[in-house]
């Protein structure tokens, strides 16, 4: 199995392309080949990324057929609305959310408040049957390449931030990115988020590089290089980035001091308007277990997700690295993420994508599976080479460290196979 079916192109309208798979049509766009209709395709996060030829595509839709099918089947059944709760304000609340209703903050606060295993359930399940109704049952599997540790900026909880003295830096060279690249882009990947520390890198020198991979391989690139200006911003969209991957982490300017003494929130959230107004795909979201952190900020942590308006939520544990100021606060549980992530799953809007964090995974060895049944619709496999990967030191023991590609592929097939997802990105509904 790869990560994209080939679907075929029935209507060009401008930019905007309807693409037919296995009966559904979805919308994509096209800023970089000349498409016509009878044409086949692979697309991811809405962008049009490749065109093949009809043998090729053929022949994949063929295999993919049966299988695709049985997945559908399986999606399904595991994603069936809920019965009914005896605590009739769940049960109101839940029925509101699956019908599209939106919650309110104190209906949120409630649900994040659940501590009793029927309810939490129900709410896992209520989340699990709204990401089958706006997703289906495509999960968005990309990958990562982390090609440098070196960073400029103090953050007083981050491994790679400059408080951590003892740690080898490295800066990975262009042709190792491209090797990397050129494996991940074999291994049947079709978008891939760059990241480095802050100013690992010039940004000049960045823009020429994803412009060489643009060219070179098809792929939709998430740049995720810290904050960037407005025109570093735009020079990486010329290039060819059409995503970005910036947490704004809290919504709560006092607990973001907290953790970049050097930086503003409202420089990073201005970052990210930014980016929407070029018109990247967002990819943003907050830390979970911050020292002083409300369910009130934690609400408000997801409604300015979607005020950003953001392709996937990335709601991540906090995890402080011992080198760090902030070392030694203990980590939030797994239970409580998940459960904060499928409410995201009912306040989020439609589109958004909801991201099974590393983090979450080094805290719970079981988390993508449960979150994945929890409303959550995307993993991220690391294809940085293992050498460069051990370096990349956030915070300490993540999850799949050292473990080959082949294997975390391996092991996400198995996974997605069981729930009934097919490992890719279809594109949005017309």
């Amino acid at each position: 199995m790869c990560y994209a079916i080939p679907g075929r192109v029935v209507a060009v309208d401008g930019s905007a392309v309807t693409v037919e798979y296995y009966g559904q049509y979805k919308t994509a766009r096209n800023e970089f080949l000349d498409i016509r209709p009878g044409d086949y395709i692979y697309a991811q996060g809405g962008y049009i990324v490749e065109r093949v030829s009809g043998t090729e595509a053929e022949s994949i839709l063929a295999a993919w057929k049966e299988v695709f099918f049985e997945l559908q089947e399986t999606d399904l059944r595991l994603s069936r609305m809920p019965q009914a709760s005896s605590d009739r304000k769940l049960s109101r609340i839940l029925d509101q959310a699956a019908e599209g209703g939106p919650l309110t903050d104190a209906q949120a606060e409630y649900l994040l408040g659940l501590d009793d295993p029927q309810g939490i359930d129900l709410l896992h399940r209520t989340a699990n049957f709204l990401r089958h109704k706006y997703h289906g049952n495509s999960c968005c599997v990309h990958g990562i390449i982390e090609m440098g540790n070196a960073c400029t900026q103090s953050c007083a909880y981050c491994g790679i931030s400059r408080h951590n003295r003892s740690l080898k830096r490295y800066r990975m060279a262009r042709e190792e990115i491209i090797e990397a690249v050129r494996r991940a882009v074999e291994l049947g990947f079709k978008a891939l988020v760059l990241q480095s520390g802050q100013d690992c890198y010039p940004a000049g020198e960045l823009a020429a590089l994803i412009a060489e991979l643009k060219t070179a391989f098809p792929l939709l690139i998430f740049a995720s290089f810290g904050e960037v200006s407005r025109d570093e911003l735009e020079e990486f969209y010329a290039a060819g980035a059409r995503g970005i991957l910036l947490r704004f982490e809290t919504s709560d300017a006092e607990l973001y001091k907290g953790l970049h003494p050097e930086s503003r929130l409202e420089n990073r959230l201005e970052i990210l308007r930014w980016a929407d107004e070029a018109g990247f795909l967002i990819v943003t979201g907050g830390l979970i277990g911050l020292p002083g952190q409300t369910r009130q900020s934690i609400i408000r942590d997801l409604r300015l997700a979607g005020e950003l308006n953001a392709e996937m939520f990335s709601f991540g544990p906090f995890l402080p690295h011992p080198a760090t100021p902030l070392a030694g606060q203990n980590p939030p549980r797994s239970d409580d993420i998940i459960k904060f992530l499928a409410v995201a799953r009912l306040l989020a809007p439609p589109r958004a994508k909801i991201l099974v964090t590393t983090g979450l995974e080094t805290l719970d060895a079981e988390a993508r599976r449960r979150s994945l049944q929890a409303g959550c619709s995307s993993v991220m496999l690391n294809v940085t080479p293992v050498e460069y990967g051990r370096l990349y030191h956030i915070y300490p023991n993540r999850a799949h460290g050292g473990e080959s590609i082949e294997r975390q592929i391996g092991d996400t097939l198995d996974l997605l196979k069981c729930l009934g997802r097919a490992p890719t990105d279809l594109g949005v509904q017309p």
